[in-house]
């Protein structure tokens, strides 16, 4: 019996050798990539908990010290500049000035065309935006309660698990409410889905006006190098000079205004 029984276990122990070298078997390695690292927090006690892309420059999030900062892109070694963004390295509530808003340890942001930072400030309960000259406001969320309610600014609620989505396409963030198994919609404004719309415009204008000063430019040279006028006869006629012009002989017989005219025909 005890035979029996060890070599049921030993039929057992093989089977899941045989199963684990299978599942082995199913990994498939692509070649080709490689892991390098761009930024140590360690070196600048910064701990990157999120990473967006922002124009020429990257947004990191530092979620244990409730702080945005910024780097140059493309990350360079040499020249690493970082900036504080927004944030006092305290956990509260507050809206301001970079040095003085206080968040409290969010763990999801985006970015929209312009370049402004919509934090999901989960603990407060509450979407902040930090607008790409650093300063921070509140868009929608009630700070002193959770809840699923839809509407405008304090409205609005929202539970204490939940992450942001900038989508271009719609010109709106995507709110992953995990908390009340939610998904939900923040419009934003039609300013903040173009890209350089105010240089774009004015870019616009000013080859409009240049279009029209050259066109302008190309009519008066255009009647500037035509002398000859065809009137509603539809017959050539010469400038009035020419016909005030005394009418010389020259040497093959023909008057000086007949030999002008004739030119002028001819250029015409």
């Amino acid at each position: 019996m005890a035979s029996q029984f060890s070599l049921l276990i030993l039929i057992l122990f093989l089977f899941n050798l045989a199963s684990i070298h299978v599942t082995g078997d199913q990994i498939m390695l692509e070649d080709g990539y490689m892991v390098t690292t761009v930024f140590d927090g360690h070196k600048l006690n910064i701990n990157p908990h999120a990473v967006q892309l922002r124009s020429s420059e990257i947004v990191v999030l530092d979620s244990s010290r409730s702080v945005f900062y910024t780097l140059p892109f493309p990350i360079s070694q040499a020249s690493l500049m970082v900036k504080r963004l927004s944030g006092e390295g305290k956990t509260g509530y507050i809206d301001g000035e970079p040095g003085l808003a206080r968040f409290n340890k969010p763990k999801s942001f985006a970015v929209d065309l312009r370049g402004n930072v919509y934090v999901a400030d989960q603990q407060n309960h509450a979407v902040r935006k930090i607008s790409n000259s650093g300063v921070t406001s509140t868009i929608v969320g009630n700070y002193s309660q959770t809840g699923r309610q839809d509407g405008p600014g304090k409205t609005a609620t929202f539970s204490s698990d939940f992450e942001v989505l900038f989508v271009p396409q719609i010109c709106a963030l995507l709110i992953s409410d995990h908390g009340n198994q939610l998904l939900r919609q923040i419009d934003l404004k039609p300013e903040d889905c173009v890209i350089g719309s105010q240089s774009a415009l004015g870019a616009v204008k000013f080859w409009v006006l240049g279009l029209a000063l050259s066109c302008l430019l190309g009519i008066v040279i255009w009647i500037a190098t035509r002398p000859c006028v065809i009137p509603h006869t539809g017959r050539l006629q010469t400038p009035s000079f020419q016909q005030d012009m005394e009418a010389l002989p020259n040497q093959s017989g023909e008057s000086s205004t007949d030999e002008l005219l004739r030119r002028q025909k001819r250029n015409c």
